[in-house]
């Protein structure tokens, strides 16, 4: 008499079996590479803050120290007590705040008329501006230079905020965000009697806010930064900008590397902004109408 093998329920038996899972991260994998990378791009901004603290004779050693044996606040020191150093910083903002909200208003204005007005002309006056963005600035500075001392603002203030007033770059980035806005929205204000302009400021721009942030910090960062036409359209110290400033720190034979690098640190705190700013400059790149 022969046995039948007994049958094994192979759903069952799986069923039985210990689920093995994965370990799971607690955070992306993705982070395993970016925190190096990120580590590396912060070691610079450390190093200036660590050098900022300490002494000419530590900067200068060779080897150089990578870290400073005592907190020295000599080189902010220097700086703060510069009379001219805080001339130069309300210069810097002076130029920079006025460079943003000039962009902003006629950024604003040219890119809606771009994006929603018809006019004769208006596709080659559209294509001449963006053409002049590949232009460098080395080829224009000269002729910006000879208008300037037409109009007689060399060596003032003037010099720097009047070629920065609107920029291509300002009128492009806004004129594609406006495009991506439903045109419903202003039909409805026009059929309620509003202007056009009453339709802009009080529809348009509200909606604008994250392409309006990115003119705002990008033409910040330009214009805090700028030194090339600075060191050109002004001369005396009192007209100097931040960047232009420090560096007169440095001499021919001699230079107090702790004061630059103090300075360096003052100077790169407002930028930091732009961190601030990050995911409103990323949405307003990435975005590409209304949802919801």
């Amino acid at each position: 008499m022969t046995t039948q093998p007994a049958e094994i329920d192979v759903p069952a038996t799986r069923a039985a079996l210990p689920v093995l899972r994965r370990p799971r991260l607690p955070f992306s994998p993705w982070h395993l590479l970016l925190v190096p990378l990120a580590l590396v791009f912060a070691a610079p901004l450390v190093w200036l803050l660590l050098s900022s603290v300490m002494s000419n004779a530590e900067i200068n050693r060779f080897p150089p120290a990578l870290w400073p044996s005592r907190v020295d606040f000599a080189g902010y020191r220097y700086v703060l007590e510069n009379a001219l150093f805080v001339r130069w910083f309300t210069n810097s903002l002076i130029v920079s705040a006025v460079t943003v909200v000039s962009n902003l208003l006629f950024g604003t204005l040219g890119g809606y008329a771009f994006a929603r007005m018809r006019f004769t002309g208006s596709r080659a006056l559209l294509a001449l501006m963006l053409a002049t963005m590949a232009i460098p600035f080395q080829l224009t500075m000269i002729p910006t230079f000879l208008v300037m001392k037409k109009l007689g603002l060399i060596d003032t203030l003037g010099a720097l905020i009047v070629p920065s007033l609107v920029t291509p770059f300002a009128v492009f980035l806004l004129r594609q965000f406006f495009l991506s806005l439903p045109r419903e929205l202003e039909e409805a204000a026009w059929i309620d009697g509003c202007s056009r302009l009453r339709v802009l400021f009080t529809i348009v721009v509200p909606l604008s806010r994250p392409a309006l942030s990115t003119v705002a910090v990008l033409t910040f960062l330009s214009t805090w930064n700028d030194l090339t036409w600075p060191l050109i359209a002004v001369n005396h110290d009192t007209t100097y900008t931040l960047q232009l400033g420090l560096t007169t720190f440095q001499g021919q034979h001699h230079t107090n590397w702790a004061a630059v690098m103090a300075g360096n640190v003052i100077t790169v705190l407002p930028v930091l902004a732009f961190l601030g700013a990050q995911k409103t400059f990323i949405q307003s790149v990435t975005s590409s109408g209304l949802k919801g």
